[in-house]
């Protein structure tokens, strides 16, 4: 079997639904798992109505019909006729949606965010069905819900694989275009669980290896992976071929290439992972698979904007150690502060990390007590995989560096712009 992805963007309207028709037209969907995302920006609207019903906000119910009207349209741009069967079938998921709004007890807001938020991949996914239905490619509709069960980490589950084996294995139809959620799961007690941060190529994953698939292939309404990202850097270049292993070292610098997580089950039974275009579906796109790091031979940019850099330094020129490190690293877990670079030498240390949750202010009044603190804010880190000289100075022209780290494969580089 084929594993295919469509992100969010692929299923954002009408037209991207028609694409994906056309798509699977070109390359094929006999023995093919679609793995389908919420659509367009449904997950975000979602998370207002999430927000909304905490707030116990006035604005709770047009909030759920924004929601609606969106998904309505859409509905009406692909079928002539408002009685065909799919208009009860999304009536029904909305009225299950506002069945929950009304009657639900618990106040454990991971838990709730679970059980809505997952109604934008339902509703996708039963608009996506009956529409093949309506044009000839006869589906199954599955429940992801039935097949991958986790434990009860609201927002982070983790896969109960044995029992996902079996159930994937046992009850997954070939022969047939069969249709799912990303994203989603479902716990011992049959709540709904999610799957953390780009749970929907996980899904495809999770799919992929109970399946022993043949492949999976993610869409992207770009011709593959580049060498590095086209808004910033004017000659990005198409990887053909990224091995497991550097898709890893790519994805932990913070390039949006592919999570981990979905690559960890793959390279287990060494399926091959495409990145391909679905405007362009025929193009070969990139592969990421065992064999070479990378073809070809470019260096790899990532870019990390918005970055803080601080540099700790003792107060009394003693050694900072092992035990002031270890101290550090608590503080910056505590205050959920990532890290992206470390350099250290006797009586300094510099750190570049991401303040997402704005916390730096409470954290610095603490570290102040024992080190001199210093630090840059709005900086740029940049990482360059298989660097050269050139690529090197490509990043520094015009800039001031504040930090440069090389190691055997990889430089990365801190800096700002000069005003």
């Amino acid at each position: 079997m084929r594993v295919f992805k469509f992100g969010g963007a692929s299923v954002k309207d009408a037209d991207g639904i028609k694409n994906v028709y056309d798509v699977l037209q070109k390359v094929g969907y006999e023995d093919v798992i679609l793995v389908v995302s919420a659509m367009g920006k449904t997950t975000n609207a979602l998370e207002v109505v999430i927000k909304n019903y905490f707030d116990k906000s006035a604005e709770l119910n047009s909030s759920v019909q924004e929601i609606k009207k969106y998904h309505n349209q859409i509905l009406l741009d692909l079928f002539e006729d408002e009685k065909h069967e799919v208009f009860t079938a999304v009536k029904a998921l909305f009225s299950e949606l506002e069945y929950f709004l009304a009657h639900n007890k618990s106040p454990n807001y991971n838990f709730v965010y679970d059980q809505i938020v997952s109604f934008g991949e339902l509703i996708s996914t039963t608009i996506l069905s009956h529409y093949m239905n309506f044009r000839g490619i006869q589906t199954q509709w599955l429940d992801v819900r039935n097949f991958i069960k986790t434990n009860a980490n609201y927002r982070d589950a983790e896969v109960d694989w044995e029992t996902t084996q079996q159930l994937i294995s046992k009850n997954v139809k070939r022969k047939i275009l069969n249709i799912t959620q990303g994203f989603l799961g479902a716990d011992e007690n049959n709540f709904t669980t999610t799957l953390g941060r780009e749970g929907s190529d996980y899904t495809a994953g999770i799919f992929a290896y109970c399946l022993n698939a043949e492949s999976v292939t993610i869409w992207k309404d770009v011709p593959g992976v580049m060498n590095a990202d086209p808004r910033y850097f004017e000659n990005a270049s198409l990887l053909n071929q990224i091995s497991y292993r550097e898709a890893i070292e790519l994805a932990f610098y913070g390039a949006t290439v592919i999570h981990p997580k979905t690559l960890q089950p793959l390279q287990k039974k060494e399926i091959p992972l495409y990145v391909k275009s679905f405007i362009n579906p025929l193009l070969k796109g990139t592969c990421v698979s065992k064999g070479v790091d990378l073809e070809p031979q470019y260096p790899c940019f990532i870019v990390k904007r918005n970055q803080l850099l601080i540099s700790l330094s003792s107060i009394d020129f003693s050694f900072i150690m092992e035990e002031n490190i270890s101290e550090i690293f608590a503080l910056f877990h505590e205050f959920k502060i990532k890290v992206n670079l470390i350099q250290n030498s006797a009586i300094s240390f510099s750190v570049c990390v991401e303040d997402k949750f704005e916390n730096f202010t409470e954290l610095n009044a603490i570290l102040s007590k024992k080190f001199k603190v210093d630090f840059n804010e709005n900086v740029t880190l940049y990482t360059i995989r298989h660097f050269t000289e050139q690529a090197a100075e490509t990043v520094e022209d015009n800039k001031v560096v504040l930090l440069k780290q090389v190691s055997r494969e990889t430089m990365q580089i801190v800096t700002k712009e000069i005003n």
